[in-house]
């Protein structure tokens, strides 16, 4: 068969097109550009006392940060995100997302303000997050929460009607353990077991040194990973909007600001099409 020019140049298109499409769907993206806020939100919740009591039933609300919780600060020549944890609140993705691998890296400062002195540095990246700012303590959407605190980070916890199923092992009348041979319990603030769940094993490195944090989301499934460790795999991912029960598989990622310092670098997304088998049947 002879190509004539103009099929040549047709075929060179199409296959560039499709290059791009391939590319496009299997490439991994930079979340935060190292030099601005750009594609992200901020929210900040009611003024809080030491004690946690709230000063104010007003939100100081979208994109309104007068004491500067997040910045952009130089860390050992690189930019990386600085949040203070002075207020409640989050920064978020203005997109969403689904079926997707996240990976940042993360490192506790040296400040905690209020109810939170004395006590474990706390943060969290909260996934599949939708509906409305505030909805968990005046200052969080709807979602779940890949839970990053001192010693505890890859537990999970549902956000103001985020449920998930996992498989556990009862610790105490109030505590269930991550494990993939127990029980399969759903875990949601309505649930008798609460809306907790505590990870297996221990992968984070000392206060003060950066971890790598990976979450995969595939459908209703998640991974949680701390340091190349699975945390725990949770199921049927779903959420509690107004006593029905839908699913919840999609929706922004929001960085807590709950109390602590803490800096977050390298954050990448990328989409894909399957979960390792060897991350599910981790142990």
């Amino acid at each position: 068969m002879k190509f004539y020019r103009k099929d040549a140049i047709l075929l060179i298109l199409f296959l560039l097109s499709s290059f791009l499409l391939f590319a496009q769907n299997n490439m991994e993206v930079a979340l935060f550009n190292g030099e601005n806020f750009k594609g992200w939100n901020t929210y900040i919740g009611p003024l809080l006392d030491d004690a946690g009591k709230k000063l104010s039933t007003i939100p100081l609300g979208l994109n309104i940060d007068p004491n500067h919780v997040f910045t952009i600060v130089n860390q050992d020549g690189k930019m990386v995100i600085r949040i203070s944890g002075e207020n409640w609140g989050c920064l978020y993705t203005q997109k969403e997302y689904e079926n997707f691998h996240l990976r940042l890296m993360f490192k506790w400062g040296k400040l905690i303000w209020g109810q939170k002195k004395g006590k474990k540095k706390d943060s969290g990246v909260l996934y599949f997050s939708v509906g409305e700012n505030g909805a968990d303590y005046g200052a969080w959407m709807r979602s779940q929460e890949f839970q990053v605190e001192e010693g505890n980070c890859g537990d999970y916890w549902g956000v103001a009607g985020g449920m998930e199923d996992i498989p556990g092992i009862k610790k105490s009348d109030s505590e269930y353990v991550y494990n993939p041979d127990g029980e399969m319990k759903t875990f949601s603030a309505t649930s008798i077991i609460g809306r907790h769940c505590i990870k297996q094993g221990d992968a984070e490195k000392s206060t003060g040194e950066w971890n790598t944090l990976d979450l995969y989301c595939l459908g209703d499934t998640s991974v949680q990973m701390i340091n190349g460790k699975v945390m725990m795999v949770l199921y049927h991912s779903r959420q509690n909007e107004n006593g029905k029960i839908l699913p919840l598989t999609k929706g922004k990622i929001q960085l807590q600001s709950e109390g602590a310092e803490i800096f977050y670098k390298n954050i990448f997304i990328e989409p894909f099409k399957a979960i390792p088998t060897e991350y599910l049947q981790a142990k």
